[in-house]
């Protein structure tokens, strides 16, 4: 896909095949077409060695499975780091040992240039090449996946989703979760009563300033409740 001069990701993987994937539909694909963003998709492989194209090797030490090597991973890089010398995009491998993903960070890489991607198999990356070429690493959660390209996914979507103009209603992301520091609340719609559950009396009572409150009160509940964490952090932000 063409690279634009909008917010731009380049994806290093070694299965190219899965994407645009979900990223290619609905209004993330739309903002794709009108050029609001660009996706590049780089097959790691293409730098592998020999005729095999091999891009992993056993793990120094011993141990199971295999691990990306560093010399085929920088490669790589440098490739899509050659297109422009003045590439300022982050470089971020997916890591279930990197910094947990936050709305935080997600509105920071929104608001700069794009990114670029790495996505790991096997055992994971030689350690090397992380240093080398200052490589964030950022994971998902306390779990694993059998590579980076789900992750890498969404990622691209949590960040391409804040880009001005890819959703129709600015106002949506404002009152989202993690936006204010607390869980969203609840959201109703018709039929007015559901299997003898009505919808809450002050939502329809048309006072803006009661239904404020009611939908704070139960954003801070939810989080209370769900999220102590973040509940801590939210009542240190209010001190």
């Amino acid at each position: 896909m063409t690279m634009s001069n909008n917010w731009s990701a380049t994806i290093l993987t070694l299965f190219p095949e899965m994407f645009p994937g979900p990223l290619g539909i609905s209004l993330l694909g739309k903002a794709l077409e009108k050029n609001l963003w660009s996706l590049e998709v780089r097959d790691i492989r293409d730098h592998g060695l020999g005729k095999h194209r091999s891009v992993d090797d056993t793990p120094s030490g011993g141990g199971p499975g295999m691990v990306m090597r560093a010399d085929v991973a920088a490669s790589a890089i440098d490739a899509v780091r050659a297109q422009k010398s003045d590439d300022a995009r982050p470089l971020i491998y997916l890591s279930p040992r990197g910094t947990p993903l936050n709305q935080k960070r997600v509105r920071e890489l929104a608001a700069g240039p794009g990114a670029i991607l790495l996505c790991g198999r096997f055992e994971g990356l030689d350690q090397r090449v992380i240093e080398a070429r200052a490589i964030e690493e950022i994971s998902l959660g306390d779990f694993v996946l059998a590579g980076g390209e789900i992750a890498a996914m969404a990622l691209v979507e949590a960040t391409v989703r804040l880009i001005p103009g890819v959703l129709g209603d600015h106002a949506s992301t404002a009152e989202e979760s993690f936006t204010s520091g607390l869980l969203e609340y609840p959201h109703y719609t018709r039929p007015q009563e559901f299997e003898g559950r009505p919808i809450p009396e002050v939502l329809s009572g048309g006072n803006h300033s009661k239904i404020a409150k009611f939908r704070q009160d139960q954003a801070q509940s939810l989080t209370k409740t769900r999220r102590p964490d973040l509940w801590t952090l939210y009542e240190k932000a209010k001190s």
